[in-house]
């Protein structure tokens, strides 16, 4: 569970020196047309340690703290000697492949940014229902839990749902993109994880 606390002590501290800090925030966030007219390609990590305020940082790292430490048990179970690369493959990839589609749509556009870990912590959070079914999730004001692979049924809607209507500048494509990256790369590790969920939901 070391390389959660890790990602989220570095996170909070980044974001809180660049939010006091504008010169570091521009510097950091995700802006397509720096990343194509200038070569900055680092933005392409940097962009996820920053967030939009305290509650966006805040709810990030609760809900990579509640799902990351269990990604990071199952891997160590799974795979012993890499689970610590196999976690970072996830989180960052989750982290490059959630921005790749912004990237397209706006690398011509010098005043789209975005900032945030939510599609590496989307990424986390669908790893962790491919690996643990049976878990229950709670959310904020819903009195009573939700089976982890109905919950993955219902944000992949809702997200879908308000990508295609926007106007509420939150990246719902990001979040959809590193939810898709986290199943995958959990499957692609271990493949047999598929017939294990299916198990456990009952559908086999």
């Amino acid at each position: 569970m070391v390389l959660t606390y890790i990602i989220i002590f570095l996170t909070a501290v980044v974001s809180i020196m660049a939010m006091n800090n504008g010169e570091w925030f521009a510097r950091l966030r995700f802006n397509a047309y720096d990343v194509k007219h200038s070569n900055q390609w680092y933005r392409f990590l940097t962009y996820g340690f920053l967030h939009a305020g305290y509650v966006h940082l805040f709810i990030n790292m609760l809900v990579l703290y509640s799902f990351g430490v269990i990604v990071e048990s199952y891997f160590q179970g799974y795979f012993p000697g890499k689970a610590g690369l196999f976690f970072i493959l996830l989180y960052v990839g989750g982290l490059i492949l959630s921005i790749i589609p912004s990237y397209g749509k706006h690398k011509n556009d010098v005043f789209y940014n975005a900032v945030g870990a939510s599609g590496a912590v989307a990424a986390v959070v669908f790893s962790s229902i491919i690996l643990y079914p049976a878990g229950k999730i709670f959310l904020f004001l819903i009195p009573v839990p939700i089976p982890a692979p109905v919950f993955g049924i219902l944000y992949v809607g809702y997200e879908y749902y308000m990508a295609k209507r926007g106007g509420d500048n939150i990246g719902h494509d990001a979040h959809l993109w590193g939810a898709l990256f986290g199943v995958i790369f959990t499957v692609a590790l271990k493949p047999g994880l598929i017939n294990i969920f299916l198990q456990q939901i009952g559908l086999m």
